[in-house]
């Protein structure tokens, strides 16, 4: 096939929105061909698209290689992969810029969105890849990108380790198992945090397989990603607007819904942005046991990421701090080591000073072992377990 034949039929898919099935395809080689083609012509041509317009093209085996998290573009010879042990540049190639311009249009269309001069941006997810797993995309075009389109490619694998397999690899010190599991049975509200790739969901989707088979869990995410090995899980998944700009579900509607679906545990699986008004208060009316992940470095640094949501959400610092006292106890850390390993790095009791102001105490941390805040951890978990 010609290329101007090419982008004329990408084209014309992008502008009728049209689903990538072979016959919607076939139907656009015929329109753009002039109708001079003849089955074995079409049939030839649609073949030869089918890396142009399925999958992600040269990208698809990176994405589907066991442990890869990211994978990324920055020039046609320079992807990028990340498979846990840090960015790696590899030997896969485009033939130039404007083919991966294609692929990111394409992408872009997959996921129902729009990516060209007018909106030189787009940020979507594509389903539909073998192996259960699903791909977080970001594209940008020029001028935004000067050197060129960028893309930006995450992989979502259902986080389905449960606690024995993050105890068994070292992703959790014995010596602070039992506190963990007592803040579960506890029924303390929690929360994970840690960076980009620290390994929060992970982490947040073994602890949820261990709460008692009796409760129900709801949980609420952008992209879904957990998979406790839990036999009442009831999940929500929130859905941006489509071209028209309609449609849009968000985690805080879904916070809201969750409400009146009778749930034993709240959770959300990354807090950020203003839903946290609505997690909170409904953590404050009875939904013990609720839980959540939000980006921060350290434990100390929650109460302020937690203070600029909430701003987001109309909640003054003030009133933030009340409810996020009353609300949350326990701030589980997680982070990479100078391997790259994953792993629970510190445990933090949250507790609210004479000013107001909500402040982390070190209960456990993996190099220091056991803080100052332990003893009121464990008599937190004594308050609510019987002996």
């Amino acid at each position: 096939m010609s290329g101007s034949l090419l982008e004329r039929v990408r084209e014309r898919l992008a502008a009728e929105q049209m689903p990538l099935r072979a016959g919607v395809v076939a139907d656009a080689i015929r329109a753009e061909s002039g109708g001079v083609l003849g089955d074995t012509d079409v049939l030839d041509n649609l073949r030869a698209l089918q890396t142009e317009l399925s999958g992600a093209g040269i990208l698809e085996p990176l994405l589907r290689a066991a442990g890869t998290t990211d994978v990324l573009v920055t020039a046609p010879d320079a992807v990028w992969v990340d498979d846990g042990s840090g960015l790696r540049r590899t030997a896969i190639e485009f033939a130039d810029e404007a083919e991966v311009r294609r692929l990111a249009q394409r992408l872009a269309l997959s996921a129902g969105r729009r990516l060209d001069e007018a909106q030189p941006w787009v940020d979507g997810q594509l389903a539909g890849f073998g192996g259960g797993f699903a791909v977080r995309f970001h594209a940008v075009l020029p001028p935004i990108a000067g050197a060129g389109a960028y893309l930006s490619l995450r992989v979502l694998r259902p986080a389905s380790q449960d606690f024995a397999a993050l105890l068994a690899c070292g992703a959790v010190a014995p010596e602070i198992e039992a506190t963990v599991r007592g803040i579960i049975t506890a029924r303390l509200a929690f929360l994970v945090c840690g960076g980009t790739g620290a390994g929060k969901t992970t982490l947040l989707s073994a602890l949820l397989g261990i709460v008692a088979a009796q409760e129900r869990i709801v949980s609420i995410e952008d992209a879904a990603e957990l998979a406790p090995r839990h036999p009442h899980l009831v999940k929500l998944v929130a859905r941006s607007a489509n071209v028209e700009g309609v449609g849009e579900v968000t985690v805080r509607d879904l916070v809201r819904q969750s409400l009146r679906m009778r749930p034993d545990r709240i959770v959300v699986g990354e807090v950020r942005g203003g839903e946290v008004v609505d997690l909170l208060a409904a953590f404050n009316t009875g939904h013990d046991g609720g839980a959540g992940t939000v980006h921060a470095n350290s434990p100390a640094e929650v109460p302020a990421r937690l203070e600029a949501l909430a701003a987001l959400g109309g909640l003054d610092r003030a009133a933030l701090h009340s409810q996020l006292a009353a609300a949350v106890r326990v701030v589980l850390h997680v982070g990479r080591d100078v391997s790259g390993a994953r792993r629970l790095t510190e445990v933090a009791v949250l507790h609210r000073g004479e000013s107001g102001v909500v402040a982390a105490t070190t209960a456990w941390h993996v190099d220091r072992g056991s803080g100052a805040a332990m003893t009121e951890l464990r008599r937190l978990i004594g308050e609510r377990v019987p002996a």
